[in-house]
């Protein structure tokens, strides 16, 4: 076994958060079964860069099922639990290179690690561990089949590899799947924020003004939870498709220089860098909490907020206090990386079951169609979409209805008019 995790005697407890994950993942549950009788993945190496949660530990068990090797590194250095990181190594066979609060040089030596196991597959979550690849091991990028990404970050990133010609296998975007990010970005996304700033903070949001930076479905998400906790939500946008339907939505929208002067909690979720800056921080009243629900630490300019601070202090785990040269108080929140996974535990296990669910069946179909794709990125095949939903409606219960052969003449026939 090659690892590298906190403690290994937190393995108890992340099996048995392992196994309570698994209970509300019924559509993984089902492929995990279908692996298990047929071994798709017999005698392959699946390299991951993921969130080490419990429902990615789910993913991993079910790709092992299939028959692969798993080797699995964080996607951030604030993401992963411990206690899942060990029951993994300790009692189910995964090669684990992650460990919570790990700094930069540790992340990429994970990162590694994992590639220098010779991966035919990679899942990646914000293209870190393809874009290393593709830097540091270009000779092995030719060894790959192809390779999938969980985010809307990575996949911008990996779609500007495409567009310059410097992508070496093909990619399915699991992101741009609807049952990925019309769940679990609006749903996942959004209560696992609220959840994370509530657990961070303690304070009411009730009659609080809350800034949310970008109206994508992260952020869709983000506001109609933080207005269902009876928040005024104040949306600020680049594109005006967006905000119009925001404002739409019933929501106030205004640039960030406007918001910065009434918001009480701020989050962005752009995938941009740069969302909040130097001026908008000069202009935010005491007492502001801000932080970033986006893959990486670069929405929120942190070394403007150390350069305008003649002191700091960690006030709260996850909370630190930044006393400006006017005395006035701003809170960052976990450092400024994504607020949902370093501050609480992420998505909640029913929506990740459609994400993951779409992670095992792209797997899959990469290793039977990998000889008939292009290097480029592809959208998740329409059919593995619609799989999952039909899957995931089984699970709840859920009937519907079909068409009618009637129906289905009708819809396919030019000659019907009025």
């Amino acid at each position: 076994m090659q690892y590298h995790v906190k403690d290994l005697s937190l393995a108890d407890v992340g099996r048995d958060r392992i196994e309570w994950a698994e209970k509300d993942m019924p559509v993984l549950r089902s492929i995990r079964e279908r692996f298990s009788r047929e071994k798709p993945f017999q005698g392959m190496r699946i390299g991951a860069c993921l969130h080490v949660t419990t429902e990615t530990a789910n993913l991993v068990l079910t790709l092992k099922e299939g028959g692969a090797e798993v080797f699995l590194a964080a996607s951030n250095p604030l993401s992963t639990q411990d206690d899942v990181a060990a029951a993994l190594v300790k009692y189910f066979g995964i090669h684990v290179f992650a460990v919570k609060g790990e700094d930069t040089q540790t992340y990429y030596s994970h990162l590694r690690a994992v590639i220098e196991s010779r991966p035919n597959i990679v899942i990646d979550d914000g293209a870190d561990l393809i874009s290393t690849i593709h830097k540091e091991y270009p000779s092995l990028a030719e060894e790959i089949l192809g390779g999938m990404e969980e985010t809307t970050t990575g996949v911008i990133r990996l779609k500007a590899m495409a567009r310059d010609k410097v992508l070496r296998f093909p990619i399915i975007a699991v992101n741009d799947a609807y049952t990925k990010h019309m769940f679990d970005n609006r749903y996942g996304t959004g209560q696992s924020t609220i959840d994370a700033i509530l657990r961070a903070t303690n304070r009411l949001l009730a009659g609080s003004y809350f800034v949310v930076a970008g109206y994508g479905w992260c952020g869709k998400g983000v506001a109609q939870r933080a207005r269902g906790m009876g928040a005024i939500v104040v949306v600020t946008e680049v594109d005006p498709i967006k905000a119009l339907e925001a404002r739409m939505d019933g929501f106030l929208v205004m640039p960030m220089r406007e918001a910065a002067k009434i918001g009480d909690f701020f989050v962005t979720v752009t995938g941009n860098t740069s969302v909040i800056r130097e001026e908008h921080i000069r202009l935010m009243k005491d007492g502001a909490i801000i932080s970033n629900s986006g893959h990486f630490n670069v929405e929120i300019d942190i070394q403007a907020l150390e350069r305008l601070s003649k002191s700091k202090r960690r006030i709260r785990e996850y909370v630190e206090e930044y006393t400006l040269e006017d005395g006035r108080r701003i809170y960052l929140l976990a450092e400024g990386r994504l607020v949902n996974l370093a501050a609480a535990e992420g998505h909640p296990a029913s929506v990740m079951d459609m994400s993951f669910a779409n992670q095992a069946l792209s797997a899959e179909y990469i290793l039977k169609n990998h000889s008939n794709l292009q290097k480029d990125v592809y959208k998740v095949p329409d059919e593995i979409d619609r799989q999952v939903a039909m899957l995931k409606l089984k699970a709840m219960g859920i009937q519907i209805d079909e068409l009618t052969p009637d129906q289905i003449r009708y819809l396919s026939s030019w000659e019907h008019g009025t």
